[in-house]
């Protein structure tokens, strides 16, 4: 049975990005998966990382944080991850930026030090899919930010840990779209998440 970590970072009941991980979680559930679903903003994670929490990620002596290291354990049993969240200022919302340095921490998800000089992923995960939304146009953001979340999330993060296959779906402009617009998103949602499966 495959184990999926479905990760939310929308802070408000009733987002568009909360259909979506719900389309998700229900989908995959459907699918005989295992899945563990986090909404992060109303699990309250925080996202700051402390001072202290950096001396004990670096000697990778383990999280001190309860909710942090539950995380962590998880995150080294998965075999897929899905994200769900909105571009905001061409960066995931804060509270997932904070998961990502938190969780994905040296001694967890990756290590350092190795004879290429190269980081070296240490997640088990194959297969990631990241699904946005957004409200700027495909061409705009292009052509005047060169979609910086997929460099973020398909060169920066998820190589970095060890997970090769990065797949990544928008779905825009949100604002003005239609109930029929936003049940075939939810449709291509769950056809993304059971390809992770094959």
């Amino acid at each position: 049975m495959p184990r999926v970590g479905v990760y939310l970072a929308h802070p408000r009941p009733g987002s568009f990005n909360h259909a979506v991980f719900d389309t998700v979680v229900q989908h995959l559930r459907d699918l005989g998966c295992e899945v563990l679903a986090h909404d992060l903003c109303a699990e309250e994670f925080a996202p700051g990382l402390s001072a202290d929490e950096t001396e004990t990620v670096r000697s990778a002596t383990g999280a001190r944080d309860a909710q942090v290291a539950l995380h962590q354990s998880e995150v080294a049993t998965l075999d897929a991850m899905v994200f769900v969240h909105p571009n905001w200022w061409g960066m995931p919302p804060a509270v997932l930026a904070g998961w990502v340095q938190r969780v994905l921490a040296p001694g967890v998800a990756y290590k350092l030090g190795t004879p290429e000089g190269e980081p070296e992923g240490l997640l088990r995960v194959s297969r990631a899919l990241v699904l946005n939304t957004s409200d700027t146009p495909a061409d705009r953001e292009e052509a005047e930010f060169g979609d910086p979340l997929q460099k973020i999330w398909s060169a920066c993060v998820l190589p970095y840990v060890g997970v090769a296959d990065v797949r990544r779906v928008v779905f825009r402009t949100v604002t003005d779209s239609s109930d029929e617009t936003r049940t075939f998103w939810l449709h291509q949602a769950r056809h993304h998440a059971a390809a992770l499966l094959g």
